[in-house]
């Protein structure tokens, strides 16, 4: 089985400017994703896609291909990372050869760990290869307990039943993306545009720490803190 690991980090962040490039630790941010990767049964090898001359470098010093810069119509804040995955798998295809799967990892998840990536190749494995395995979390807010809100701020449950009467260990457990691991099929991103289709698997990660998603100045201040409490990074 080839996978070729593939990580997205463009240079524009507007909710925490340069995000991909912050010192964590010792290492860039997007290093953190790079680092995991390597050395892992099935994957061929690890590309970086990017917009910034300066991750394209901070890639190749860590051991990532980094064959060129993204188009500027892929680094845009309305661009969808399906759109970049596809460009970087066809160029990759067309110049090393066919794969079995697409190991996508979002740089702003430093502390997956190599467990977890390896359980999602895996269970992408035993499912036959089958369109995509997605990481998954327990969600913190039960979608039974969350309400919209009308124009005069009303509240209107988002759920047809009346989950909100119950107690939270009376519901159904349910479970949310966490953005740490995908693997996605070449024929299912190529042919439906989608990671997650009707045959997806899902991998439960339980981790607190590990499904923190830097998206914000107090996310990485998050990470920070965890990191200087925690000896195992």
């Amino acid at each position: 089985m080839r996978i070729l690991a593939l990580i997205p980090a463009r240079a524009g962040s507007k909710r925490l400017p340069n995000k991909n490039k912050l010192m964590l630790g010792n290492k860039p941010l997007v290093a953190w994703s790079i680092d995991c990767a390597k050395g892992l049964e099935f994957i061929c090898d690890i590309l970086v896609s990017t917009d910034d001359p300066e991750i394209a470098t901070i890639g190749k010093q860590y051991g990532a291909m980094v064959p060129w810069l993204r188009p500027a119509e892929l680094a845009t804040d309305e661009s969808h990372v399906v759109d970049t995955l596809i460009h970087a798998t066809d160029w990759y295809e067309a110049n090393y050869g066919k794969v079995d799967g697409i190991l996508l990892l979002q740089p702003t998840s430093p502390f997956r760990t190599k467990e977890t990536i390896r359980a999602a190749l895996h269970l992408f494995r035993q499912a036959g290869a089958r369109e995509s395995v997605v990481s998954l979390s327990i969600v913190k807010t039960h979608p039974e307990w969350c309400f919209y809100l009308g124009n005069e701020g009303e509240m209107k449950p988002l759920s047809a039943g009346k989950g909100f009467t119950k107690r939270g260990q009376d519901l159904e457990k349910v479970y949310g993306i966490n953005g740490l691991v995908y693997v996605i099929t070449p024929s299912q991103l190529l042919g439906t545009k989608m990671i997650i289709g009707d045959n997806s698997k899902g991998l439960v990660v339980e981790s607190g720490c590990e499904t923190l998603d830097i998206d914000t100045p107090y996310d990485f201040d998050l990470a920070q803190f965890y990191l200087a409490k925690n000896d195992d990074f």
